[in-house]
């Protein structure tokens, strides 16, 4: 046993029990805890820190549910992780592609609403089937998240859709506005679940220029005039994959191009709550007649809730995106949804919110110290990914360099629609431990070397 050893917590809006947990995985990729070693005693290691003993019990077994440790009955709590090399786990690289938010947060309340879901009078919904657009108190919940977290003032839930997360409710849209064959605009570098969604749908896309304001006028007059598309999508606030937000200038000149030239807006506002406070008024508000609004719960919140709302800009649409549910499979299920209102209704949404942002504003806090001048400024204090602007050629060695080294970053042609912008997309939330993290980021920034941005790379 490690007579000695007592960990060292960080600060942080995770539960006690947690971050302790988080200090004998740093502490076991230190190599300061070795495979084999048996930790503390419950009360001798609770006694050590001035806490409960069942404080310790806890982040004993959530280190044991993460693998880290064995406990055997009568002898104590032992190390079973093995070492890896600095930036891999067990599993492969370091995970810096995908874009969610850390999931860890979750956990403790979504085993918690679970065990109250059976006590709710619309519990028996759970056993049926739901009305297509969603159950009723799942869309009231989203009624008041998207008035409170994405200041969008929704007169009543008349018009929201319940979806199974934002790029189902992207495909639903895209399924009533457009024929296979039509050309749908978007950003140059974009969600790559647009792309995905526009194969299937035999749909062409049409990037347009972005600058460090977002969608360039000009750009977006010219490509509605020669195409003749009657669809824009776009991402406004913590743009998916550069992370600025659309001023508001800009966003009103948007909406004044799509109104001339008849365009339909989706505007997916998935990082809105991520953003924070003081985020420019969304388009659905400056264009409400023309704008299809898709506010996603899994990006803000959890991943695993696979939850979202669409808000069509009338009966209408609404009509045809729910004949399009039906058709494809009748109607949303409804125990993540009844959890997310369970959340809403007892505030530990603003909870599970809170901590995130507080975690999400540390990690972007360390990530541009990390990487400096080489990230994009974020469209705020906290974003779930950040931007590294390269030329194509450089974008592509430093991608490969940095999976040689363990680390997975999004592939740099993945989000790429049009020409002239070119990076790497690296996500923050993905990975637990914000040791690992850290790691992972510098070893990103080696994984530059000599391929810095350069004037003709930046967004």
């Amino acid at each position: 046993m490690v007579e000695s050893w007592k960990p060292k917590i960080e600060k942080g809006p995770a539960p006690l029990y947690e971050r302790i947990a988080d200090a004998i995985q740093h502490d076991i990729h230190a190599e300061r805890l070795a495979p084999g070693t048996r930790l503390p005693a419950h009360r001798d290691l609770a006694h050590a820190l001035s806490i409960g003993t069942g404080t310790v019990t806890k982040a004993y077994g959530e280190a044991e549910r993460r693998g880290l440790l064995s406990s055997q009955v009568g002898r104590g709590s032992f190390v079973t992780a093995a070492k890896h090399e600095p930036g891999q786990t067990a599993a492969g690289p370091v995970d810096l592609a995908y874009n969610f938010p850390p999931v860890g947060l979750t956990s403790r309340y979504l085993a918690e609403a679970m065990g109250r879901l059976w006590r709710r009078q619309d519990f028996a919904a759970t056993s049926r089937y739901t009305a297509p657009e969603g159950l009723d108190s799942a869309r009231a919940a989203a009624l008041r998240w998207i008035r409170e977290r994405h200041a969008l003032d929704v007169a009543s839930t008349a018009h929201l859709i319940q979806t199974n997360g934002g790029q189902h409710g992207l495909s639903l849209v895209l399924q009533a506005l457009c024929r296979s064959g039509d050309t749908v605009l978007c950003e140059a570098a974009t969600f790559h679940g647009l792309k995905l969604v526009a194969r299937a749908g035999n749909l062409k896309l049409e990037g347009i220029a972005l600058d460090s304001e977002g969608l360039v006028p000009e750009a977006l007059e010219k490509a509605a005039a020669s195409t003749g598309s009657k669809v824009l999508y776009l991402v406004p606030t913590l743009q998916n994959p550069t992370a600025c937000t659309m001023t508001a200038g800009r966003r009103r000149e948007i909406a004044a191009i799509a109104r001339r030239h008849q365009l339909f807006i989706i505007e997916d506002d998935a990082y809105r709550a991520i953003a924070g406070a003081g985020s420019p008024a969304a388009l659905a508000d400056l264009a409400p007649e023309r704008t299809f609004y898709i506010a996603s719960v899994s990006k803000s919140i959890s991943p695993g809730l696979r939850l979202a709302f669409v808000l069509a800009p009338d009966l209408f649409w609404r009509e045809r995106i729910l004949n399009n549910i039906v058709a494809a499979g009748y109607a949303p299920p409804a125990q993540n949804a009844l959890i997310f209102a369970q959340w809403v209704e007892d505030g530990i949404v603003d909870t599970l919110l809170g901590q995130v942002l507080a975690e999400m504003q540390w990690r972007t806090a360390m990530a541009l110290r990390i990487l400096g001048k080489a990230a994009s400024a974020p469209g705020a204090d906290q974003t779930l990914h950040l931007w590294l602007p390269l030329g194509s050629l450089q974008s592509e060695r430093a991608y490969g360099r940095a999976l040689r080294s363990g680390i997975q970053v999004t592939p740099p042609d993945a989000p790429l629609v049009g020409q002239g912008i070119h990076g790497l997309r690296v996500c923050l939330g993905s990975v637990a431990d914000r040791s690992v993290l850290q790691r992972a980021l510098e070893a990103v920034l080696r994984s530059l070397g000599e391929e810095l941005p350069g004037s003709s790379a930046i967004v």
